[in-house]
């Protein structure tokens, strides 16, 4: 067993003690029985749709804390996008071995660093993978929900050269936390730096940073918000962006923030759904339904599986195409009006 596990398997009584979702029977999932040493201890699971062609994206998919990756594929919705939209899904998956509540390390200073741990344990899967089923190696992305978005947040930071784009939900910046003392403080919102020497210190990596996609719900009480706005100041750092969006509007009624470089394209976006608690922003009724609420997989009429698809350009939505274009300010009055005052609500203007 890998040190510190039982104690830091405490972090899981903030992040609630629910019990799995209850949802092996839609487990859709190969098992990726090898791929490298491991050094992690994780599982891995892959599902490839029958639409899957040479040169596919691919999505790595980490779960939550108390979940499996199951039970967040079902919540989530991924592998039904994927489906639609021709990509592959890996699912890197806890062992309670590892962390009783089935946490990603996030918090372990061996399980937070480029090739050891459990980094390394999802880069030797990302790499089989990608070789196994000729993935694009170009167009791979991460996203993940809480323990899950703080690893999410690592893999970014330790492996940028991987990547495509990330998204963080309801997570932590990276590097913030190196005990379980320091994990509780910030997620209570206590204690969080910029981090920008920390995110170049991370690799060697001397290219283009992943585009990013941030997503925290205003109303959260196990992962303050606090933590959106400390991710945004190291991804805003590395891409070197000014603090004021390039533009802001709403989409399906929360406030987003979007920054883009000299040519208009968007590096980072930001959604703030007002509200609500900790979890990942579901629409699961309507013409954008996605996945199932459950424990920490909250009806909140958007549908972030699908947001974060359309910004990585995975799908041909309108608003993807939209979110490459040119930054600048266009509203009408009314629209401003409502849009200032959404902001004014989640505490993002005073």
């Amino acid at each position: 067993m890998k040190p510190l596990r039982d104690a830091d398997g405490l972090l899981a009584n903030l992040v609630g003690s629910q019990g799995r979702g209850g949802n092996a029977g839609r487990d859709r999932f190969s098992d990726l029985a090898a791929f490298g040493s491991n050094p992690g201890q994780l599982r891995a699971h892959l599902y490839t749709p029958e639409n899957l062609t040479a040169g596919a994206p691919l999505v790595v998919v980490l779960h939550g804390c108390t979940q499996t990756a199951a039970d967040y594929d079902y919540g989530s919705g991924w592998s039904e996008l994927a489906d639609r939209c021709g990509f592959a899904v890996l699912f890197p998956e806890q062992q309670r071995g590892n962390n009783p509540n089935l946490c990603f390390n996030w918090f372990v200073p061996g399980d937070a660093k480029r090739d050891a741990g459990e980094p390394l344990s999802i880069r030797q899967m990302i790499e089989t993978v990608v070789a196994a089923h000729d993935i694009d190696a170009r167009r791979v992305f991460v996203t993940g929900l809480s323990a899950g978005g703080a690893m999410a947040a690592i893999m970014l930071a330790t492996y940028p050269e991987m990547f495509a784009g990330g998204a963080i939900i309801a997570g932590l910046p990276y590097g913030c936390a190196k005990t379980v003392a320091e994990a509780f403080e910030r997620m209570r919102g206590n204690g969080l730096t910029d981090g920008d020497s920390r995110m170049r210190e991370a690799s060697d990596y001397k290219g283009p940073w992943p585009i990013v996609s941030v997503w925290h719900g205003t109303a959260d009480q196990t992962v303050h918000p606090a933590n959106a706005e400390a991710i945004l100041r190291q991804w805003r750092m590395v891409h070197v962006l000014d603090e004021n969006p390039s533009r802001t509007e709403l989409v399906d009624n929360y406030p987003r923030r979007v920054w883009c470089d000299a040519n208009g394209r968007a590096l980072i976006e930001m959604y703030s759904i007002t509200g609500m608690g900790h979890g990942t922003p579901l629409a699961t009724t309507g013409d954008e339904a996605c996945g199932a609420s459950g424990p920490h997989m909250l009806e909140a009429n958007i549908c972030s599986t699908r947001r974060i698809a359309e910004f990585w350009g995975l799908t041909d939505s309108v608003h993807a195409n939209q979110a490459q274009q040119p930054g600048g300010h266009s509203w009408t009055g009314g629209l401003q009006k409502a849009i200032t005052d959404a902001l004014r609500a989640a505490g993002l203007m005073s």
